[in-house]
């Protein structure tokens, strides 16, 4: 089976894991993952590894793949396909009791069966369901069939993801990427507070919602990754075999380490998904995966700059500084960062700026 890269597009032996040109995590091309423009991002990227396989219901994977004209426990009737990835298949759905529109994600039967994905999904769920927040996609319910599907219900958004827009109309503006960037870290703040870190942050979780006004809402989606700062002895199981959870261009040096995180780590990758936006290029170069991870363990990311040299020297200061090596030199809470960013901007917008934040 050949693997492909959701970015770039190229194909890749079955046993490549990473992209050595953009370091994403390659898909098998029979589960491609295709993003979902409108379905609040519910296809989930990222690995874990399976300690021990426990049957757990009859379902197939064909039976998750085609559930559209079905209705899921009496409630939800599926209308359509939006997309699927390696560990889920992505559905628009009506609420038959309200006639509510929603995004329905849908656990890969051939993961169910795993009790590591099964315990990682229920606390995606436990934890999201308690982020209310604009800025946040918030998951709805934790259903099942009877044929043991596992599903997440999800508000059905209407945009675009990041990564689709930097792909189709590439680098921004800071008069562009700025608002989407402070709503981010409003969104993150709000988790922060919460005790809740994002750990998996980058353009393909990041919805640029459509609102009637024509103007776009940046939504944080996929807390998928998602981990209490005080992990209960259930969370230490999931990572006690030094497992890394996340997507490599945008780790922060501590989580490549497997170190403890906090929100600093989210600070982090929100700098480099900035750095991204704003350049089209990643803040280290590495010719793999692996390279790319040594270069932010050992060096500086690349000044801004360097790829933009009109960008303003305020706004570049701050992005080196969330994406400092050492937790320590960063800005220690996303407020904080998004603050900074507004400060050191000196567009026609800035005042407005600041309503994102409140």
């Amino acid at each position: 089976m050949s693997r492909r890269c959701p970015r770039c597009k190229t194909v890749y032996s079955a046993d490549a894991r990473f992209c050595p040109k953009d370091g994403s995590p390659l898909v098998d091309m029979e589960g491609q993952d295709v993003p979902a423009a409108s379905a609040g991002n519910a296809m989930d990227g990222s690995k874990t590894v399976a300690r021990k396989i426990i049957p757990k219901s009859g379902a197939s994977l064909d039976r998750a793949a085609n559930l559209v004209d079905e209705v899921l426990d009496n409630r939800y009737r599926v209308n359509g396909r939006l997309g699927e990835g390696g560990m889920s298949f992505v559905y628009e759905a009506t609420d038959v009791h309200t006639g509510k529109q929603l995004a329905i994600k849908v656990l890969s039967p051939k993961l169910s069966r795993d009790s590591n994905s099964i315990q990682r999904l229920r606390r995606e769920a436990g934890l999201a369901m308690r982020l209310k927040h604009p800025n946040v996609c918030r998951i709805m319910r934790l259903g099942e069939t009877e044929d043991g599907l596992i599903y997440l219900v999800m508000p059905y958004l209407r945009g675009e993801l990041l990564s689709d827009r930097e792909g189709r109309a590439g680098q921004m503006t800071p008069d562009e990427g700025l608002p989407y960037m402070i709503q981010c870290c409003a969104g993150l703040h709000y988790a922060h507070r919460q005790n809740i870190i994002h750990r998996d942050l980058k353009p393909e979780n990041i919805m640029l919602v459509r609102e009637k006004d024509g103007s776009d809402t940046a939504v944080i989606m996929d807390f998928g990754l998602a981990k209490q700062r005080q992990a209960d002895p259930s969370m230490a199981k999931l990572t006690a075999t030094g497992i890394i959870l996340g997507t490599p261009e945008f780790m922060s040096p501590e989580q490549i380490r497997g170190k403890s995180i906090d929100a600093r780590s989210d600070v982090y990758a929100l700098g480099i998904v900035a750095f991204e936006m704003f350049t089209a290029r990643l803040p280290f170069e590495g010719r793999s995966p692996q390279e790319m991870m040594i270069a932010r363990l050992r060096g500086k990311p690349t000044p801004l700059r360097k790829f933009r040299s009109e960008f303003p020297k305020k706004l570049e200061a701050v992005l080196m500084r969330s994406m400092a090596t050492e937790p320590g030199d960063r800005f220690p809470t996303a407020l904080e960062f998004g603050r900074a960013l507004i400060n050191a901007y000196e567009g026609p917008n800035a005042g407005h700026l600041h309503s994102f934040l409140q």
